[in-house]
C-alpha cells in the first residue's frame, strides 16, 4: 500500500467535512475492496446456485476448494510478493525500466510451475472427473498469478484500476456462473477460471503498457544478490500465521466435516470468523490514511533532514514527531476497531440471525472479532516496521504470530468448544504486544543505527 498516501492527502487538503468522509471511504474501499469483492462475488454465485445446481452439496464443494485455492495461493506465493515487489523496488530506483516487465513475467513462469506442482501432487486426492480437475488447476494457477500482478499494481499505485479491474473481473465471474448452471460443478469452477483469468490478463496488460520491455523473460529476481530470504520468510510465516487456525480446525476429526476427499469444514468455527473479518473495514480505512499520510510523511522528513545533514537536535525533533505520528495512528487504529467491536458485541445475535447462523455462536463471534481487531493493530505496526526496513523484526513477528496462533489454537480444541477462538485471540494479544516492544525499542536506537550501518 506503500504510495497511497498520496492520493489520500490530495483529497484531505480540501480541508472540509466531506473530503475527511471521502478520504476515509477511499482508504476502506482501497483497503478492503478486492478482498471484500471476492468474498461478496462468492456469496453471489452460492445464492444464485441454490435450486438450480442440485444437490446443494455441490454448491458448498465449490466454495469450500475455492476457500482452499485462496490459502494455498497465498501461502505459496506471499514470500515471492514481498522479494520481487523488493527488487522492482530497486530497478525503479535504477531506473532500468526495461528489465521489469522481463523479471515479472520470470516470476509468473516460476509461479505456474510450482502451483502445477502442487495441483498434480493432491490431483489423485480430489475424486472428480478430470475435466473438473484441470478447470481447478486452471483457477489455482490464475489466483496464484493474480497476487503477483496486483502487488505489482500497488507498487505502481495504480489502485484505481485495481479496484476497477476487480469490479470487472468478478462481475464476469458472477455472470458466468449463472450463464454455466446448467453443467453444474464444471459450471461453478469454469466460471472462477473465467473470472480470475480476466483479472489476471487485464492486470498484465496494465503493467505491460506502462513499462515495455524488449526481453521476455528473466530470472534476475532469483539471483543469490537479489534474494531476500528474510523478505521470502516474512510472507510466508505471516500468510501460515493467518491461516494455521483455520488449517487446524478443519483437519480436527472432532468437530470438522468431510467435503471432498481431503478438503475438510469446520463450521463451528469457519462462520463466525468469517464474519469476524468483515468487520476490518473501518480499521483498515483508519490504518491506510494515518500511516500511509502522517507518518510516511514524518518518516520521509527524518530521513531527508539525516541525508541533508541537520543538527543532531534537529534530527531528534523530528524523530519525535515520527514517532507521536505511529503513536497517534495505533491509538486511532485500536480507537475504532474498539467501536467496531463494541458495536458487533451489541448486535451480534442480530447478525447472526440476518446470516441465518445460530444464536449459540454468538460467544465465539465475540472473541473472534477482538482478535481479528488487533490483528489490524498489528499490521499496523509490521507496516511501520517495512518502512524502517526492519525485516529481521517482522520476520520474528510472524514466527511468533504463528507459532503461538497454532500451539494456542490447539490448545483451545483440546480444552473444549468453550474456549474455540480463544488461541487465536490470545496469539494476536501476545504477538501484537511482543511487536510494540520491539517497535518501541527500533525507535529508542533509531539515530544510531541509522547512522552506524550507512554505507
Amino acid at each position: 500500500m506503500a504510495g497511497i498516501g498520496f492520493e489520500i492527502r490530495k483529497i484531505l487538503k480540501q480541508n472540509t467535512l466531506l473530503s475527511v468522509i471521502q478520504a476515509y471511504g477511499y482508504a476502506g474501499v482501497i483497503g478492503s475492496g478486492p478482498w471484500l469483492l471476492s468474498i461478496v462475488a462468492l456469496l453471489v454465485i452460492g445464492l444464485l446456485s441454490l435450486g438450480r445446481i442440485a444437490p446443494q452439496s455441490l454448491i458448498v464443494q465449490f466454495l469450500i476448494t475455492v476457500t482452499y485455492m485462496m490459502c494455498a495461493s497465498l501461502v505459496v506465493t506471499g514470500g515471492l510478493q514481498l522479494m520481487l515487489t523488493r527488487y522492482i523496488s530497486d530497478l525503479i530506483y535504477k531506473k532500468a525500466y526495461d528489465r521489469i516487465v522481463s523479471n515479472l513475467l520470470g516470476a509468473i513462469f516460476f509461479v505456474t510451475l510450482v502451483s502445477l506442482g502442487l495441483c498434480l501432487i493432491v490431483w489423485p486426492f480430489i475424486p472428480l472427473d478430470n475435466i473438473t480437475k484441470f478447470l481447478i488447476m486452471g483457477g489455482f494457477v490464475c489466483l496464484c498469478n493474480q497476487w503477483l500482478t496486483t502487488i505489482f499494481l500497488s507498487g505502481m499505485k495504480e489502485y484505481n484500476q485495481i479496484i476497477l479491474t476487480m469490479l470487472i473481473g468478478y462481475s464476469c465471474m458472477v455472470l458466468a456462473a449463472i450463464a454455466l448452471n446448467s453443467y453444474s460443478l464444471n459450471g461453478l469452477f469454469l466460471a472462477f477460471l473465467i473470472g480470475e483469468a480476466v483479472l489476471l490478463f487485464t492486470f498484465l496488460w496494465l503493467i505491460v503498457r506502462r513499462y515495455p520491455s524488449a526481453q521476455l523473460v528473466c530470472f534476475d529476481f532469483l539471483k543469490r544478490r537479489n534474494v531476500h530470504l528474510s523478505l521470502l520468510l516474512c510472507g510466508l510465516f505471516y500468510n501460515l500465521s493467518a491461516w494455521i487456525d483455520k488449517i487446524i480446525f478443519w483437519y480436527d476429526p472432532v468437530t470438522s466435516v468431510s467435503v471432498l476427499g481431503p478438503l475438510r469444514a469446520n463450521p463451528i468455527y469457519d462462520l463466525p470468523i468469517f464474519l469476524a473479518y468483515l468487520s476490518v473495514i473501518p480499521g483498515m480505512a483508519v490504518f491506510l490514511v494515518r500511516i500511509e499520510t502522517d507518518f510516511v510523511e514524518q518518516h520521509r522528513n527524518f530521513y531527508s533532514a539525516v541525508i541533508q545533514g541537520a543538527s543532531l537536535e534537529q534530527i531528534q525533533t523530528v524523530k519525535q514527531a515520527m514517532v507521536s505520528s505511529v503513536k497517534a495512528g495505533i491509538y486511532d487504529i485500536a480507537k475504532v476497531q474498539g467501536i467496531t467491536v463494541a458495536l458487533i458485541w451489541v448486535s451480534g445475535s442480530a447478525l447472526l440471525k440476518f446470516f441465518h447462523i445460530d444464536s449459540s455462536y454468538s460467544e465465539l463471534l465475540n472473541i473472534d472479532v477482538l482478535g481479528v481487531g488487533l490483528q489490524v493493530v498489528l499490521l499496523g505496526i509490521i507496516n511501520v516496521m517495512y518502512y524502517l526496513d526492519k525485516r529481521f523484526s517482522v520476520l520474528a513477528i510472524s514466527a511468533i504470530f504463528m507459532v503461538t496462533n497454532g500451539l494456542l489454537t490447539y490448545l483451545s480444541l483440546w480444552l473444549g468448544p468453550y474456549y474455540y477462538g480463544y488461541g487465536f485471540s490470545i496469539a494476536v494479544l501476545l504477538t501484537t504486544a511482543i511487536a510494540l516492544i520491539l517497535l518501541s525499542r527500533q525507535f529508542d536506537k533509531l539515530e544510531y543505527r541509522t547512522f552506524m550501518f550507512q554505507k
